[in-house]
């Protein structure tokens, strides 16, 4: 895989190294090393130009990304991928529940990283995972991936930045409020590697947003939409349930299986600009099947039939 991108220079750019006029652009240091070992890697007016070379108005530099080789350790196994959007700088899938992101202990062959490993080994391009969100094995719905090293800092930064905004959907216990924000600082549970909890002493600050969907008055349980402010680790999971209404499902903190077999949390929509075009993108999952008992039966509150909240607005 090749990008090359060229930029004119202008006279508010004069003056600056090739190194500060491309970490102004969003080249990471690791990338800028990188760019320095390819004798194509940085040109400036179509020489080879060193990082600390300086600009001058109406000069051309041109950078070329090249993917020669894949991610190594990842073995390609077929399988059947959503893939919701694809271009050269960016990937989203929607991934099913059940399965990882990529290998671990247990689970060598069978992740979301070895399918497209094999999806782009089909298509004869080489393939490095890149995951700039992560879900849960067995947390559903919209992933985001980069395609190259640029896209990889510049879409990390939007994160950073809280620039691409994810919504998620989960099946809860009883019938919440309205609506409501959760800000509860959450911490590892001591001796657990995993587990998280609420600490006011310890904790990191965390914040979540709900508003209520739909509630299931026979199966008293609520579909609720959610927005984060922060990405603590269970942070969904952990809020819900220190404010009564744990999400079902959860073998960690309501292992309640009555109704589905895996924790019913959803990503089902994301938001960005697109870090090159700067097209706005929206993208949508659907209420994956298992999570649809919550809409069976009478429901006497319920403002949507599982539509997505548009927390843009």
């Amino acid at each position: 895989m090749k990008k090359i991108l060229t930029y004119p220079i202008t006279a508010g750019d004069q003056g600056l190294c090739i190194r500060q006029y491309l970490q102004n652009k969003g080249y990471s240091r690791h990338l800028l090393i990188g760019l320095k070992k390819s004798p194509e890697g940085i040109l400036l007016n179509g020489e080879r130009a060193h990082v600390d070379d300086s600009l001058k108005n109406g000069d051309a530099l041109t950078i070329q990304l090249e993917e020669e080789g894949s991610s190594p350790g990842i073995v390609p196994t077929p399988m059947d991928l959503c893939i919701v959007y694809e271009d050269p700088d960016l990937l989203v899938i929607n991934k099913p529940a059940g399965l990882p992101v990529h290998p671990s202990q247990g689970h060598y062959d069978h992740t979301l990283a070895n399918g497209l490993a094999w999806y782009f080994q089909q298509k004869g391009e080489p393939f490095v995972y890149r995951a700039v969100s992560r879900l849960d094995r067995n947390t559903s719905g919209l992933l985001l991936l980069a395609r190259h090293k640029l896209s990889a800092c510049l879409l990390s930064d939007m994160v950073q930045k809280h620039l691409i905004r994810r919504q998620y959907q989960a099946v809860v216990k009883g019938l919440p409020p309205c609506q409501g924000t959760v800000i509860a600082p959450i911490s590892r549970v001591p001796g657990s590697t995993i587990q998280r909890q609420v600490d006011l002493e310890r904790g990191e600050y965390a914040c979540t947003h709900y508003r209520l969907l739909h509630y299931n008055q026979d199966l008293d349980c609520s579909l609720v939409a959610l927005t984060l402010e922060t990405g603590r680790t269970h942070q969904i999971r952990v809020h819900m349930s220190h404010i009564g209404h744990p999400v079902l499902g959860d073998f960690l903190y309501y292992p309640d299986f009555s109704h589905i077999s895996r924790q019913s949390l959803h990503s089902c929509r994301l938001t960005l600009t697109h870090p090159f075009t700067g097209q706005k993108l929206v993208f949508l999952a659907p209420l994956p099947e298992d999570m649809r008992f919550v809409l069976q039966g009478s429901n006497p509150f319920s403002i949507t039939s599982a539509a997505p909240w548009d927390s843009d607005s």
